[in-house]
């Protein structure tokens, strides 16, 4: 006979101090990625794309008309 929804509610009931920790991790993790990692890698990724320009430019001369 298949479980109704109420048995399986019953077995994974979260205990308070559980969910509180684990939104607490949750929050430290938004933190870490919003505040610390995707500006890190944007600037990276800028950069980059940056020093690629510069290189290619080296070995083709600026950009325009040629002079």
């Amino acid at each position: 006979m298949p479980r109704t929804t109420d048995e399986c509610d019953t077995q994974h009931e979260i205990n308070p101090h559980q969910d509180r920790q684990q939104k607490k991790r949750e929050l430290l993790v938004f933190l870490f990625l919003a505040g610390v990692l995707f500006p890190v890698l944007a600037v990276l990724v800028v950069a980059g794309y940056g020093f690629a320009v510069w290189i290619f430019q080296m070995f083709t001369g600026p950009p325009g008309p040629p002079g």
